[in-house]
């Protein structure tokens, strides 16, 4: 029997409850209205407008090339398709690394202009600073350790991340200021499983894992992996839960034949 509570509307306090009473948050990337609305209709605790939008909408290498521009374009997009849930949007590379001055006025256009709930950085110490400002300023703020994708030239490759102990104890450290800071929540990205299980128990507030492994708080996939859009990303910690390339291919596969043996339109089909 589930015994979850139902909430009409998922917020900070209700991610915190959830996990004080042992409930797992389930979280999506999203970047349009309609795979938003789809989402949310299917109860999806949290929505993060990832700016792997740079990856999976917009076709570059990197997470670095989207602008703060298209991040709200984006958000503003997933937040008209949601009723339910709660939408955190990225602050993308270059919006707030080493200036808490231009971190709280990205994170404010964010908030005002495209109507989310919350922002997410990447980092530890070095953006402690930026990540108090902009919770002073009233904007909740989602943490971000491990694999942080924004310096993917500084690590050189995409592997798992703190398996030396220098680099764990930097997480160790991090995380706790990041809660004493006032995150409501971190995400922690590819590190080992019994790592992310005792920097969990380390902190109050709720930790999402990617790649960290099933003794986390909750977990986050990007939408277009898990529902099999993207073919070709096949990492160990991704669950493909639909084969929508092999679907959205036998689809236009048809309606090319249909319409070249003029099979589409039929009569029932036409205006008379």
């Amino acid at each position: 029997m589930n015994k979850n509570k139902h909430y009409t509307k998922i917020t900070t306090h209700s991610l915190q409850e959830m996990k004080e009473n042992g409930e797992k948050i389930a979280m999506l990337t999203s970047y349009d209205y309609s795979f938003a609305k789809l989402l949310d209709l299917a109860n999806i605790d949290i929505l993060l407008v990832g700016d792997s939008a740079s990856n999976v909408m917009a076709g570059h290498e990197t997470t670095l090339p989207i602008t703060l521009d298209e991040m709200i374009y984006h958000a503003q997009s997933v937040v008209r398709g949601i009723n339910r849930c709660l939408v955190v949007v990225d602050l993308p590379f270059g919006s707030y690394q080493g200036n808490s001055k231009k971190a709280l006025e990205s994170a404010i256009r964010i908030m005002k202009e495209s109507g989310a709930h919350a922002v997410k950085l990447e980092g530890g110490c070095e953006v402690e600073d930026s990540i108090k400002r902009i919770i002073d300023s009233g904007v909740p703020v989602m943490g971000h350790l491990g694999l942080t994708p924004q310096s993917i030239y500084k690590f050189g490759t995409y592997t798992v991340r703190a398996k030396e102990t220098e680099e764990a104890e930097k997480l160790k450290s991090d995380i706790i200021r990041l809660e004493k800071a006032g995150c409501f929540s971190v995400v922690l990205e590819k590190i080992p499983s019994q790592l992310a299980q005792e920097l969990t128990k380390s902190v109050k507030i709720p930790v999402i894992g990617i790649g960290a492994g099933q003794h986390v708080d909750g977990q986050v996939l990007v939408m277009h992996d898990m529902l099999g859009i993207n073919s070709d990303f096949n990492p160990r910690f991704l669950r493909r839960y639909a084969n929508l390339a092999n679907e959205v291919n036998k689809a236009v596969t048809n309606y090319i034949h249909d319409v070249k043996t003029k099979k589409f339109p039929n009569e029932n089909e036409e205006y008379h």
